[in-house]
């Protein structure tokens, strides 16, 4: 009694901990769910700010709401691209390394960009600009050089895919139509040229060969049939008709 009170003791202590472990599991699960929609939702937010402000407020500010959404936008397309690609293709480890790197100048010229934004003294920001922009198209043609490369990538390796499952299926097709690849009168040809030279090699007057007669039109059709009398021409997975009994 003490051992299956114990036993039932230890299954319940397993239980509850399973428990434990899978509502932990399920808790992080929901907050991470949590936390990538509320960034989702955050940067749908700012680039709506930032393409609103773009086209309401001319000048430095416009411009440079302008270089923070095209810096935002190349970065974001590329990360999703490569990060995409590296699951099939593993080449793309090292790409992606590198991007890591790219994004951290990527994020420090952004906040530069962010704090720019809010900066009262638009001289300064005037005198600014220039460097922001050359650091900017730096950082977005480095990462669209990334991006196109892993696409083309991509692409080339469907094309010769398909190049080589075209070829296959070639080759399987003249497999399939092996009647094609035969010419169809020479069988018939060569068996003509071969009684020709027969015939011209033995003498004009020459008798059949001992013990026997002229083979008749019967004899020389079964021997061409090569057929026996019961059967009847069929295909291969019909039934033969079997020959009648004569008791």
């Amino acid at each position: 009694m003490v051992a299956a009170a114990a036993i039932i003791a230890v299954i319940c202590a397993i239980l509850f901990a399973f428990a434990v472990i899978g509502t932990v599991k399920a808790v992080r699960a929901v907050k991470r769910s949590v936390d990538r929609t509320v960034t989702e939702a955050r940067r749908t937010v700012e680039d709506t700010r930032l393409k609103a402000k773009q086209y309401t407020q001319p000048g430095a500010a416009g411009e440079v709401a302008q270089l923070r959404l095209s810096l935002r936008t190349s970065m974001r397309a590329t990360q999703e691209a490569l990060r995409t690609g590296v699951v099939e293709d593993a080449s793309l480890s090292e790409s992606l390394a590198l991007f890591e790197r790219l994004s951290t100048h990527g994020r420090e010229l952004d906040e530069d960009l962010r704090r720019l934004e809010s900066e009262p003294d638009r001289a300064r920001v005037a005198a600014c600009l220039p460097s922001l922009r050359e650091r900017t198209e730096s950082i977005t043609q480095s990462a669209d050089s990334l991006r196109w490369a892993a696409q083309d990538r991509a692409r080339q390796f469907a094309d010769d895919d398909l190049a080589t499952l075209n070829e296959q299926i070639r080759m399987e097709s003249g497999a399939l139509r092996h009647w094609d690849t035969e010419p169809a009168g020479k069988p018939a040809e060569t068996s003509a040229e071969t009684s020709a030279e027969t015939s011209a090699e033995k003498p004009a007057g020459a008798a059949p060969e001992a013990g026997g007669a002229a083979p008749g039109p019967e004899s020389r059709r079964a021997a061409i049939d090569g057929r026996n009398a019961w059967r009847q021409p069929g295909y291969s997975w019909q039934k033969a008709r079997r020959p009648e009994s004569t008791t």
